[in-house]
């Protein structure tokens, strides 16, 4: 009896402390949660969310919010918000007052944060206000098994590093504003039971992938824009629900799997006859195939099917007469074939008057039946499609067809020989003199092309950029900028550097700007270095200098040969990062956060000039010096994509070694270059007059503490968190790494960097 009373209390007290042990975060988990809070911008479903003390696991769940947890990980997050993603139409990829989060939440860095709760099975964010493109790197919650992030404004294209989830159950991405296609990665997830991305904006085929989903049990992909045709599905053997309404599908109804019990393909463009097929689905309740151009007669074997609740056939061509002796199941309830071309007499069990508890819909036909809005039957036995009719008149259409392309065809081969003739005679100056007279209007819009605005991949970072209050960039004259800086005053000298002098001016509107005179290339024309010029002037980025003009000074003479170039810049008038990170440098020191907040901006920077723009920029000079801080201390990067027009590309790496010619100059150039800002932000502004062999063995110390109280800033030792600062020492090690293949991608970068800056308490994100 003893022996039984110990091992009860044994028992109780072990599953005493496994319930303790379950139900109590570790700091970095309810860190996390905090830091989610905040991104969200402190809903009022995350009030009880106090601060690190709170019981994050012990709160009690609600309609709004619930958290479970296991193993002292959180394992299920479920909030919901007071934001449904209603009238998206209104939606543009900006953040929109009352409905959305505001112009700083970055879905980035959300997701950054979010992904750090590792062992998350269970997540459904809905009605938040969320918006952005969904990252990549969501693909990172690799135990994730449901995911619902429906009714929020959430575009671009769905991330296709997600087929890496292989848990994945139930994915949810109901109104949102998604704008590319449906991914043909799906059937790469084993185990994905339901797939719904109603009311959104995708496009393209429907993905014939899909019907490799075998475990699929509901799919729902209705109110998009999804066209072409639709492949067999009788493969889908679990499939219970089918929605495709409100598409742009077309061709022939497709054959469907025998365990149907709900069927949505209404409002698309379906035609040709009712499959047959559909009269053998015994489990089906409920079909609709409404307002789509269906013709024939529909299958009897449809109306009797033993489990058929609702049954819509309306607004479509269906004609015929319908048999006296048609048969309705037992449980029909619903019938809907208004609106169509039907006659002859209506079969006893569609007559409402017989049958109490049967809704029945027929009028729009040309039924013997008094009443009930029935057309005569003329109207519906007139009824023809005319779509591929010919007619003698045909022949006298195809001479006059005919005849208008010979006329076009004369008309083509005459501009292609004006053209030539003018290309062959006239004056090449002329021509290039020209370029330089035009100049982009004031009122002009400019900025990112529209091409890069219309790419899911970049809406994002463009919306960020406010690129629709931003000046646009426009030619001006030489007049015009001596004026501004009172002829290159040397009053207005601020420096020199690998790509030329620079000068402050005052524009007549009142703006100060800072005027960069460019060494030039003699190989380029005046056509040439305008493109060029061009190219780099329609880049918008909140964290790159704003260009807002340029000019070029010709040479008076027969070449009209290139002189100067100059561009206008906005003015950033807080310094640069050098100036800023030790106690000799003239501007005021940055502690570690705030240099956090900066690499953060400028990584947002090189990952944009990387992949934002077409064709990227990848060698730009990356420079403490060459990031500007404004006086709301947001960097800027500047001096980027000068290469393209200059001659001096400058040294890759560090001092000693050989320099490269743009056109060999690759990504890597800036990973090397960032690393070494990376380690400037660590140890002060030593670092460029070291050799690189120095640096290493620095970079090597830093591992261990008595390193870095002898070799770091004592503002970065006196502000950093062992974490966050252990997070970058490793990042830079990885960047100026000797082997090119292991470098990181700036993607990587980024998302390390922020990492370092959620271990790092009070840092404001850029």
């Amino acid at each position: 009896m003893e022996f039984c009373t110990l091992f009860l209390l044994i028992s109780c007290l072990s599953w005493s402390l496994f319930v303790l042990c379950d139900s109590q975060l570790q700091t970095s988990q309810s860190q996390v949660l905090l830091q989610l809070k905040k991104h969200l911008e402190y809903p009022k479903q995350l009030e009880l969310w106090y601060d690190r003390k709170t019981e994050f696991c012990s709160l009690p769940p609600s309609a709004n919010l619930n958290i479970t947890c296991e193993f002292n990980s959180v394992t299920e997050l479920n909030i919901m918000g007071d934001k449904p993603a209603t009238k998206v139409s209104d939606f543009s990829g900006f953040p929109i007052p009352n409905k959305t989060l505001s112009q700083s939440f970055s879905m980035d860095s959300f997701v950054t944060t979010l992904s750090r709760l590792s062992s998350l099975k269970t997540l459904s964010l809905i009605s938040l206000g969320i918006w952005g493109p969904l990252p990549d790197k969501i693909h990172r919650l690799s135990s994730l098994e449901y995911l619902d992030l429906s009714s929020n404004f959430l575009f671009g294209s769905i991330p296709p590093k997600m087929f890496t989830l292989l848990k994945l159950q139930t994915f949810v991405l109901d109104d949102n504003v998604f704008n590319d296609t449906v991914p043909s990665w799906l059937n790469s997830l084993p185990n994905l039971t339901t797939l719904r991305m109603k009311n959104n904006r995708l496009k393209g085929p429907f993905p014939s992938s899909i019907k490799g989903i075998r475990t699929l049990v509901d799919l729902a992909l209705s109110s998009n824009e999804i066209s072409g045709n639709l492949p067999d599905l009788s493969s889908l053997t679990n499939l219970k629900l089918l929605d495709l309404s409100g598409n742009k599908l077309g061709s022939h109804l497709p054959t469907l799997p025998k365990g149907l019990l709900m069927v949505f393909l209404d409002n698309n463009s379906f035609m040709g006859e009712i499959p047959t097929q559909y009269g053998q689905l015994n489990q089906l309740q409920h079909i609709d195939v409404s307002f789509n151009m269906l013709t024939g007669k529909p299958p009897p074997e449809l109306f009797s099917l033993p489990s058929l609740t609702h049954l819509n056939l309306a607004s479509n061509t269906l004609k015929g007469s319908l048999s006296d002796n048609l048969n309705c199941g037992r449980n029909l309830e619903f019938v809907d074939i208004s609106n169509n071309r039907l006659m002859g007499s209506l079969p006893s069990c569609l007559n409402s008057e017989t049958r109490d508890n049967r809704v029945i819909k027929f009028s729009g036909n040309c039924f013997s039946i008094a009443g009930h809005h029935q057309h005569p039957e003329s109207y519906c036995r007139k009824f023809k499609v005319h779509v591929y009719k010919s007619s003698n008149g045909g022949k006298g259409i195809g001479v006059l067809v005919g005849l208008i392309v010979g006329i076009a065809v004369l008309i083509v081969l005459v501009a292609i020989g004006f053209l030539i003739v003018c290309r062959r005679y006239c004056p090449r100056v002329r021509s290039e003199q020209h370029l330089l007279q035009k100049s982009v209007p004031e009122n002009s819009t400019a900025g990112l092309s529209s091409e890069i605005l219309t790419n899911p991949r970049h809406v994002f970072e463009s919306s960020k950029s406010e690129v629709q209050i931003l000046p646009s960039c426009r030619s001006f004259s030489l007049e015009e900028l001596k004026e501004a800086t009172n002829n290159f005053d040397s009053s207005a000298f601020l420096g020199e550097g690998s790509y030329g002098k620079i000068f402050k001016g005052l524009l007549k509107n009142g703006t100060q700007v800072a005027i960069r005179c460019l060494p030039t290339s003699k190989k380029y024309s005046i056509r040439n270095l305008k493109l060029r010029l061009d190219m780099l002037a329609k880049i918008r980025h909140p964290h790159l200098v704003c260009i807002l003009g340029h000019c070029i000074e010709v040479e008076q003479d027969d070449n009209c040969s290139i002189n100067r170039v100059f561009f206008v810049l906005e003015y950033i008038p807080n310094g640069n990062f050098r100036s800023h990170l030790s106690d000799n440098s003239p501007g005021e020191v940055l502690s570690w956060p705030e240099r956090l907040a900066v690499l953060i901006c400028v990584c947002k920077a090189v990952h944009f000039l990387h992949t934002g723009v077409i064709p990227g920029f990848f060698h730009n000079r990356l420079k403490t010096n060459n990031i500007l801080i404004n006086e709301h201390r947001l960097a800027k990067l500047g001096d980027y994509g000068l290469s393209i027009i200059s001659e001096e590309t400058g040294n890759y790496g560090t001092k000693g070694q050989e320099p490269k010619s743009w056109q060999m100059t690759r990504l890597d150039d800036d990973v090397y270059s960032f690393g070494l800002i990376l380690l400037e932000s660590m140890l002060g502004p030593s670092v460029p007059a070291k050799t690189e062999a120095t640096l290493r063995d620095e970079l090597a110390s830093l591992s261990k503490q008595e390193g870095r109280v002898r070799l770091m800033d004592p503002v970065v030792l006196a502000t950093c968190s062992e974490e966050s600062i252990t997070v970058v020492i490793s990042l830079t090690n990885n960047c100026i790494c000797p082997e090119l293949w292991s470098r990181p991608t700036f993607d990587d970068i980024l998302w390390n960097l922020q990492h370092a800056a959620h271990l790092q308490p009070n840092i404001a994100h850029a």
